[in-house]
């Protein structure tokens, strides 16, 4: 599906202020300097521990993109250096956006970032995702050409899914690549996804924990498999490169695909199938012990 010449964005629930197409002033410049700290003191976290467990597209990125411990970012300057390299751009959002609206920006190489940040005492959780998950979580892996095209393909495959009703199944594709992928490479396992590189107890999760699965992608498995938002990860998908993802999505008619989901059940999030490639067939401990928020812990 090309991209939309035009799109007649919803106007229900629009914030006060907000443009029709959902988007807001950054507001650069209203930033406290707590607000600034708290980006550092996140910054700080994650470049210690994320040296050989980010793949190098995101390491690169963020060398790119200059996006160190330094403050928020103000997304005028962030924006000459991503246009550069692949021709995307940050546009503020006040939160969450309706999915139509999402899936525009992604078809045409805008990225949706919130404008605002967590609070100091919320570092390690946060339901809604805030500018850092956005920026630093997300936007380096979009100075990989690859990686930029398959966010755009994502995008156009959004607008078709709403069309065909079939968002869930495509929304787990999202999540289990963009949100929570892992990257096969020679050096071992490593991550890409943005929900994961922007949370320390994540990362380290994620790579080292014996509790979830790691299993190899595979495009249908993936949309039939169901997830959690509320706490770490019960399977992790690995992809064996970022063009084979890109290639995978790209290739595949995703109309007689919908249909052939249909007809099956979704598959439980810890379930490991006869034909999965198993990378690391998990223990789940750490699920069936009650998990991080009902422990209370970090």
């Amino acid at each position: 599906m090309g991209v939309l010449e035009r799109m007649d964005y919803p106007q229900e629930g629009l914030p006060k202020g907000a443009n029709p197409d959902w988007t807001i002033s950054q507001g650069f410049e209203r930033y406290s300097a707590a607000e600034h700290q708290t980006w550092t003191t996140l910054y700080e976290r994650q470049a210690e521990i994320l040296p050989g467990r980010a793949c190098a597209a995101f390491l690169h990125g963020l060398d790119a993109l200059d996006l160190h411990g330094h403050g928020i970012p103000d997304f005028r300057s962030l924006n000459e250096k991503l246009s550069s390299l692949t021709g995307w751009r940050v546009v503020a959002v006040p939160g969450l956006v309706p999915d139509a609206v999402f899936f525009d920006h992604l078809a045409n190489r805008r990225f949706p970032a919130a404008n605002f940040i967590r609070g100091a005492g919320e570092l390690d959780y946060l339901q809604e995702p805030d500018i850092f998950h956005d920026v630093f979580g997300h936007v380096p892996m979009l100075t990989d050409p690859i990686f930029a095209d398959y966010m755009q393909a994502y995008g156009k495959g959004g607008l078709r899914a709403v069309s065909l009703g079939h968002l869930a199944n495509l929304a787990r594709l999202y999540w289990y690549t963009v949100e929570f992928g892992l990257l096969e490479t020679s050096e071992g396992l490593r991550i890409y996804g943005a929900g994961i590189v922007s949370s320390k107890t994540e990362s380290i999760f994620a790579l080292n924990s014996a509790s979830p699965n790691r299993i190899g992608f595979d495009l249908e498995r993936v949309m039939r498999t169901l997830y959690r938002i509320d706490d770490f990860q019960q399977v992790y998908f690995v992809i064996p490169s970022l063009q084979d993802l890109l290639d995978v999505t790209t290739g595949t008619d995703f109309g007689p695909l919908y249909e052939k989901i249909s007809l099956q059940t979704d598959i439980p999030i810890a379930a490991i199938e006869p034909y999965d490639k198993i990378f690391t067939r998990g223990t789940q401990d750490y699920a069936r012990s009650g998990g991080r928020l009902r422990q209370g812990a970090a």
